[in-house]
């Protein structure tokens, strides 16, 4: 999609965009736009409404946005009648642009509109969505410039657009090696650097706590490792992200819901879409990442419970659940990041533990760290685009809930409470007390239900969050 900014609708066809604050149901002024009239009775601009009216040869479209906005409602809404309007778009479209929006709110608005391309049947034979047309020009009218802004949001749209579909996408398609050379491509598109170890050269480097996790599978587990780095860079943060690309649980194999465990790598995914975005927007920060990637398989040759394994950092590990693999891979992500690249500040994000879910529901992720002010720091990144974390506590009180009497430590507390809570203590044990590192347990928040589809998909959460923390520092 490319933008135009056009002074009028002189002689324009096509479909017009024009969103519109809430007055009242009963409101004596009617909204007036393009010589057409909309009395209170029919629309009034209410959240989550929209109105359409045909003349002049042109599709006008009144989109509601409510007495308030926030930038998730906003990007929502302009997302929505992408989607479910998109039978309206005509080869011409414009937006107007109302003179009350801010930077952040234009922002969300071309955010919105791209997003609503998306569509999860990537096997089914259907019509694109016009946006999609790659000479398509989305006009606009504004007051004011607001170019800087709408493309931002086209990028960052961009990016979670991708982190859509390598979640959304079936595990025979989205392989540990699948999303190897989706990260090398993509470097070589957006500039940053990629670097993969596959077996043989994660065992020579002694990743054996990732590679246990793999050793039931005959995909070729793939570490990932992503460096940007701009010229005068001042600052360094390291990002982990999981990336367990199917989960069956291992020999302690699921009994519910292994259907959707394609989206046990959307940790990993949202690493990959993050550095995507932040070198698509050229942040003066530095960012190294790595996506372990692998697949928690059954065969002959699948870790068992019991087992103790050694991990890249030299702590022994007793495997008591082999469904407690996700922190596993973590823990040699960790600390090779911290060891070889030390990092000012490091956040790992992952779809970790039921357990975080049964804490905070659907609504926010858990945040893990003992760092106030880069707590208060990544809530106010979430908080201002709609990407909420809450702090859970990492005391340790916890600790013995990971002690082990044959190993260093074990990678399950066995219990049926606080899990969250000790797998993110078995995680901190392999910071080497890094003083700035956070863990993102968005195990209740990647993956889910709405209104853009009928089944559980993709959200991208994370992307926006952690590029928004960054931009931030």
């Amino acid at each position: 999609m490319k933008i135009k900014k056009i002074q009028n609708l002189n002689n324009f066809t096509g479909t017009i965009l024009i969103p519109v604050f809430e007055t009242t149901v009963k409101s004596i002024i009617p909204i007036e736009y393009h010589g057409i009239t909309v009395y209170s009775q029919v629309f009034y601009g209410k959240k989550a409404s929209h109105y359409l009216v045909e003349k002049y040869d042109c599709t006008h479209v009144f989109i509601g946005l409510g007495k308030e906005l926030d930038y998730k409602a906003l990007k929502t809404t302009f997302r929505r009648i992408a989607s479910k309007q998109k039978e309206v778009f005509a080869k011409n479209v414009a937006l107007v642009i109302p003179e009350k929006f801010n930077a952040n709110q234009v922002e969300a608005a071309f955010s919105g509109l791209v997003l609503g391309t998306y569509d999860l049947g990537h096997y089914k034979k259907t019509e694109s969505h016009p946006f999609m047309n790659a000479d398509f020009e989305l006009n606009y009218i504004s007051s004011t410039v607001v170019v800087e802004a709408a493309n931002k949001g086209i990028k960052i749209a961009n990016a979670q657009l991708e982190t859509f579909a390598l979640v959304d996408l079936p595990p025979n398609k989205i392989t540990p090696k699948y999303l190897a050379n989706w990260a090398t491509d993509t470097g070589k598109k957006y500039g940053f650097e990629v670097t993969v170890f596959g077996k043989d050269k994660a065992t020579e480097v002694g990743l054996h706590s990732f590679l246990s996790v793999g050793k039931g599978s005959a995909q070729e587990p793939q570490f990932i490792i992503m460096e940007y780095k701009p010229d005068g860079a001042k600052k360094h943060i390291g990002l982990v992200g999981k990336g367990i690309t199917f989960d069956t649980g291992g020999l302690n194999i699921k009994t519910a819901g292994m259907v959707q465990m394609k989206c046990d790598m959307a940790g990993g995914a949202a690493v990959l879409g993050t550095m995507q975005l932040i070198a698509d927007l050229k942040l003066p920060i530095r960012v190294t990442a790595i996506v372990p990637a692998c697949e928690n398989s059954v065969d002959a040759q699948s870790f068992l419970p019991s087992d103790v394994i050694q991990s890249y950092a030299g702590h022994s590990i007793e495997i008591i659940d082999t469904d407690a693999e996700g922190r596993l891979i973590l823990a040699d992500g960790l600390s090779y990041l911290i060891k070889n690249y030390k990092p000012e500040t490091v956040v790992d994000l992952a779809t970790l533990t039921g357990s975080v879910v049964g804490t905070l529901g659907y609504e926010c992720a858990g945040l893990f760290t003992n760092n106030d002010e880069l707590s208060k720091k990544l809530q106010q990144a979430g908080d201002a685009i709609g990407e909420r974390l809450w702090q859970l506590p990492l005391w340790d009180a916890y600790k013995p809930d990971i002690e082990s009497e044959i190993a260093d430590v074990k990678n399950y507390s066995g219990k049926p409470v606080a899990g969250a809570i000790s797998a993110a203590k078995f995680l901190e044990y392999f910071t080497d007390n890094h003083t700035s590192w956070a863990h993102l347990d968005i195990a209740g928040v990647a993956f889910g239900d709405d209104e853009f589809a009928k089944t559980k998909h993709a959200t991208a959460y994370g992307v926006h969050l952690i590029t928004n923390f960054i931009e931030n520092l």
